[in-house]
């Protein structure tokens, strides 16, 4: 309920939301109804959300508001999420996740569906599937301020033709073994590692060919004929093709960005924001020159990828709530999504970012101008795309699965694995009561 500060600031003309230069951009509330408030904000560490914190004096000058951030390493993020929620003390007032670390930790992340209806904000200004990535049940949890879409990235000094299909890249890659033994076709990571990353481009394999995680009753899908098949052509890269990297089976994503980064492998399918370090000459041996991206391949002539995002939520412990609503509105703006794709400096710091959310940015000719057209190639990935299950027991049920995509890609049955997997994850549902 807000605060009596705030009804006020509300009621007040629209003429003053013009006081202190941008309040009407960000649409921030006048008279700095919080001021003297100091909010305490969890976020994983990244070179975007460096780039905000930057620029955070910005939002103290036009609110009052001061902001302590604590940055946490990806690895270690999921289990503090969890540590707040169950401590509920409210030691942080906005916190950054994971999508699918969402619907476990909903019963404290505060709705925003009628803070953005009564400050015209609506989350069509997001692809669909970063906007469903932070909801959950139909209500929203927060703002998609660091998502991924998919690319497969490439070398273009050793691959001419860039691959459309998974065909495509079984042909490239038995060639490339030919012609350059010395070099790993293709980098995955089929290691289950706890955070399910081999589920990632297993996905896109189950989607295209018309199978699904779930049925419609909410019982597992992925056993279904469609599904087997799909699977099996996602392992068979590795079993069969044999045109992934030896170490895919150890590999996580890191490993495999890496393997790239080394020259060690010529194509990888990963998440957009890995471009910038894939030159960086302080992490990489390949030369801008070197490096390519392109869609998503196509798998039995359709494509359908997965996007992942990081929101920024309230925490429903927080005792400054309608302060922490004011930043997440500065925070979110479309113009500082597109600034920070562009300046390469903050405050004298250096900061290289493609990650943009907003659909007016990954449209904007000069975010992509900046970033070699990388956000252009993103919006047409986005076009069909769509998220993991957002149910609280999704992490169970894709561990589940993830150790079956593990020991499949080790040698074991792909059908009688994932049949078995569908009945572990059917007892898992029944338990909570979904079947």
């Amino acid at each position: 309920m807000a605060t009596a500060a705030v009804a006020a600031a509300i009621a007040l003309s629209p003429m003053a939301l013009v006081a202190g230069g941008h309040l009407e951009k960000y649409n921030l509330l006048p008279d700095k109804p919080f001021a003297g408030t100091k909010l305490n904000i969890l976020s994983v560490v990244t070179p975007q959300f460096d780039g905000l914190m930057l620029r955070d004096e910005e939002f103290t000058e036009l609110t009052g508001i001061e902001t302590e951030w604590t940055f946490i390493p990806f690895g270690s993020l999921q289990e503090k999420i969890n540590a707040e929620g169950i401590a509920a003390n409210g030691t942080f007032d906005v916190v950054n996740y994971l999508d699918s670390w969402g619907p476990p930790n909903a019963h404290w992340l505060k709705r925003i569906d009628e803070l953005m209806a009564r400050d015209g904000i609506s989350m069509d200004r997001y692809p669909a599937a970063f906007a469903r990535s932070a909801q959950y049940e139909g209500e929203t949890l927060g703002f998609p301020l660091r998502a991924h879409p998919q690319l497969m990235f490439y070398r273009k000094d050793l691959i001419p033709e860039p691959p459309k299909s998974w065909d495509d890249v079984i042909r490239i890659g038995k060639e490339l073994k030919e012609t350059h033994p010395d070099i790993a076709p293709l980098a995955l990571y089929y290691n289950n590692d706890g955070n399910r990353q081999n589920l990632f481009i297993w996905i896109n394999f189950l989607w295209a060919a018309g199978a699904d995680i779930f049925n419609e009753d909410g019982s597992a899908a992925w056993a279904s004929p469609e599904g087997i098949q799909a699977t099996k052509d996602y392992i068979e890269l590795h079993t069969v093709h044999q045109v992934t990297n030896p170490n895919s089976l150890a590999f996580v994503e890191q490993d495999a960005r890496q393997s790239f980064m080394q020259g060690n492998s010529a194509m990888i399918p990963v998440w957009w924001w890995a471009y910038s370090g894939f030159y960086n000459p302080e992490s990489s041996t390949l030369t801008k020159d070197q490096v390519a991206f392109t869609g998503m391949p196509s798998y039995q002539g359709k494509t359908k990828t997965y996007a992942i995002s990081m929101p920024f939520s309230i925490s429903t412990y927080s005792q400054n709530q309608d302060a922490a609503w004011e930043f997440l509105k500065w925070l979110s703006n479309p113009e500082m999504d597109k600034a920070n794709a562009i300046e390469r400096e903050v405050a004298g710091k250096p900061i290289v970012n493609n990650v943009v959310t907003h659909i007016s940015s990954l449209q904007d000719a000069d975010v992509n101008a900046a970033n070699d057209g990388i956000q252009a190639a993103a919006w047409e990935s986005l076009k069909e795309s769509d998220i993991m299950p957002q149910i609280p027991e999704w992490p169970e049920i894709g561990d589940i699965l993830s150790a079956a995509i593990a020991e499949a890609a080790a040698g074991g049955d792909v059908e009688t694995l994932m049949k078995d997997a569908a009945e572990r994850a059917d007892k898992v549902l029944r338990r909570a009561g979904r079947l």
